[in-house]
């Protein structure tokens, strides 16, 4: 095979429509190898190619002989010295960390570890067996696909509606779709679901991990596997296992489920880890990052034998060295400009940031420099397991947060907590107390009750306790602080009251949900009540616990109903979705303001009401704004007034609605007591325990 000196950039294997360009950067290497093999299972190389040369410690060749689906790995020589934070071993076959797609999984023997696993010296023993019979192949892929006209949809920050979902328990059961694409990209974007999601009217879909994974071998000796995906060892590579078939299948069938969502409107937001990688602890395995360059591409210890690790995993990247941010920053671009996804959200997002003094002139001034990064959606999880490490609200311009705050004042709220109105209060108006003070707006709160990781909404209100024991770490993982109720029975009960009054609390959650200002995220499924029979870490559940049952029965298909409706709610009235935080100045003639807080007798809250730890309903009246056209009559015209009334407490109240200086009448658009909208014609509502009611002032039916 011919051997050209090729070029240092851009890193990866490059299919230039004549040959390969291949790039790797090592730092403390001491010589590369490119292994050429002609089939996926084969042992042996058909080609080793010793890199030739070396620029800015950057190891390249170019191979004029080289097509797509070239399929190769690299051996990286160098010091072998653990107490050093130098582990290479080139008995060990890598994958390219800029790989843009691999032949399979990872098979965890004892072959792919560095060291001889049950030696008394541990990880300074060195195990000098070859691991490819064990490791994927890279595959050099050809980027071309035809777009065509495919653009994103651009939905506006504050009409964002997000579906968080996982792309093989989405689509594993649903008859709809063709049995051979179940589990798959093509799958969840098959005419079924995308049906499902438009009928909701969600905006975007936020898929788990789509990198490519590998789970952890304690798993995988316990029979289980990391079915959530937050084990990255591929920040370019869609994993293998959603595709259908074929070898770099999977690149082309992840850019048709874009083009195919893109085409229904809805917008593709990928859940990204760029905080850790699969290999793990200092006994973790040598798959890529360790063998190519330990002692850069990781946070190590005052010891470097051991890393630092500010995750849970086992390690942390080393976002501090120049060639590891360019790494994450390279593959934020691909997959925007070769991918076509629409944003990004960042798992344990503080990790990222984590050693740089001015972190606005780093990791954030970069993206937000960055002509493609910084027109997609960012989202970040805010917190890590590291020193300092819940920092919601302190993340820049520019980017959203998930809002745990909201999550658990909204739990706690509903579970009948003393003293949550105060804060309710301001996590329905979209936690100014914790954005506004970073210039940010009312979208900057990603606002969510559940995600992957936690209760399902049926679990939430099904389970006063989680019950792990399936991951067989005896329920010791997962949070213990839930906020849930069982309302009376732990888990699957027959009691018909009990049943009622779970079903009415999931109403109000996502009522609640709805009606807050901020981005709102639903997790698939909770639409129409899936449960994980009460696990809340079910990351390691490849199966019926995890996959989503579209045999829905009468309960089922109520809710998923009642969350259309609250979503078209959403969407046909602006006050629901404002840009700017509420000031509680006033908006209008008469003193009115743009939010007032209104008490079960109609009038004003007072400091004594917000004082009253056993106050649990709250009235919110958001005032529309006046507009620039005027009625038959020659009067102004408002954008629409709407009341939320909330009642977390065990008694129903009177509630006395407020009189405005407006014509027009109060029309319940919602109650999650009574089903169906009706006029109200008496000056007050009978506001039930344990219900919300969302009335609009309809001023086209004022008299």
């Amino acid at each position: 095979m011919r051997v050209w000196p090729g070029s240092p950039h851009p890193l990866g294997a490059t299919w230039d429509g004549e040959g390969v360009n291949f790039a790797l950067f090592s730092e403390h290497a001491t010589g590369v190898e490119l292994c050429i093999f002609d089939d996926a299972a084969a042992l042996k190389p058909w080609s080793t190619v010793p890199m030739p040369l070396a620029t800015d410690r950057i190891w390249h060749a170019y191979l004029p002989d080289a097509r797509p689906g070239t399929l190769y790995g690299y051996r990286v020589e160098g010091p072998y010295a653990p107490d050093q934070g130098h582990r290479f071993n080139p008995a060990k076959l890598l994958i390219d960390p800029y790989a843009k797609a691999v032949t399979g999984p990872v098979q965890l023997v004892d072959e792919v570890f560095g060291y001889r696993i049950g030696d008394p010296e541990a990880d300074c023993s060195f195990d000098d067996r070859d691991s490819a019979g064990a490791m994927p192949r890279c595959i050099v892929v050809d980027p071309a696909f035809t777009w065509g006209d495919d653009r994103p949809p651009a939905v506006a920050a504050n009409r964002t509606v997000v579906y968080e979902c996982h792309v093989r328990g989405t689509t594993i059961r649903h008859p709809g779709v063709p049995e051979h694409l179940r589990g798959t990209y093509l799958g969840l974007s098959s005419d079924a679901v995308i049906d499902h999601l438009l009928s909701l009217g969600v905006t975007a879909v936020e898929l788990m991990p789509v990198h490519q994974y590998v789970p952890e071998r304690a798993l995988v000796d316990r029979g289980l596997t990391n079915y959530w995906g937050y084990n990255s060892i591929g920040f370019f590579a869609p994993h293998v296992g959603y595709a259908t078939a074929g070898l770099g299948q999977q690149v082309t069938e992840f850019k048709s489920m874009v083009k195919t969502l893109h085409r229904a409107g809805l917008e593709v937001i990928l859940d990204v880890v760029y905080n850790h990688t699969a290999e793990g602890n200092e006994l973790g395995p040598t798959l890529s990052l360790r063998g190519i360059d330990n002692a850069s591409y990781y946070r190590l210890a005052d010891d470097p034998r051991y890393y630092t690790d500010f995750t849970g995993t086992g390690n942390s990247l080393n976002i501090v060295h120049p060639r590891t941010m360019a790494l994450i920053m390279d593959s934020l671009r691909y997959w925007v400009t070769d991918m076509h996804v629409d944003g990004f959200r960042f798992d344990l997002a503080p990790v990222l940031v984590r050693g740089i003094e001015n972190q606005r002139s780093a990791f954030f001034e970069v993206i937000q420099q960055d002509p493609v990064l910084s027109q997609v959606k960012l989202i970040a999880e805010p917190w890590d397991v590291g020193p300092d490490g819940y920092r919601l609200g302190r993340f820049p311009p520019g980017w959203a947060e998930w809002n745990g705050a909201f999550r658990d004042c909204i739990r706690r709220f509903w579970r009948g907590d003393p003293g949550q109105v105060p804060e309710l209060a301001s996590r329905l108006t979209g936690s100014s107390d914790i954005f506004a003070p970073s210039g940010r707006r009312t979208y900057a709160s990603v606002n969510f009750v559940t995600c992957h990781d936690g209760f399902t909404l049926s679990d939430l209100v099904g389970f006063d306790h989680k019950h792990n024991e399936a991951n067989g770490e005896d329920n010791r993982d997962g949070t213990d602080e839930n906020f849930s109720r069982n309302w009376g029975a732990e888990g699957p009960t027959e009691s018909v009251r009990v049943v009622r009054l779970r079903e009415r609390m999931k109403r109000n959650l996502l009522a609640t949900l709805f009606f807050s200002q901020g981005i709102r995220m639903i997790l698939g499924g909770d639409e129409f009540g899936r449960s994980q029979q009460g696990n809340n870490n079910a990351y390691c559940q490849d199966n019926e616990t995890s996959w989503f049952d579209w045999d829905f029965d009468d309960a089922a298909r109520s809710l998923v109903h009642f969350t259309r409706e609250l979503i078209q709610i959403f969407r046909s009235n602006p006050i629901l979705r404002r840009r700017d935080f509420f000031t509680g100045e006033e908006a209008a003639p008469g003193g009115m303001r743009d939010v007032t807080w209104v008490r079960a007798d109609g009038a004003e809250m007072a400091e004594a009401d917000w004082a009253d730890p056993e106050n649990r309903t709250l009235g919110m009246l958001l005032l529309g704004r006046a507009t620039d056209e005027i009625d038959e009559r020659g009067r102004p015209t408002f954008g629409d007034t709407v009341l939320l009334l909330l009642n977390g407490g065990t008694r129903s109240k009177p509630y006395t609605l407020p009189r405005l200086e407006r014509p027009g009448v109060w029309e319940a658009l919602l109650n999650t007591a009574r089903p169906g909208r009706h006029l109200v014609g008496q000056p007050t509502v009978n506001l039930t325990a344990h219900s919300t009611i969302l009335l609009r002032h309809n001023q086209h039916l004022g008299t």
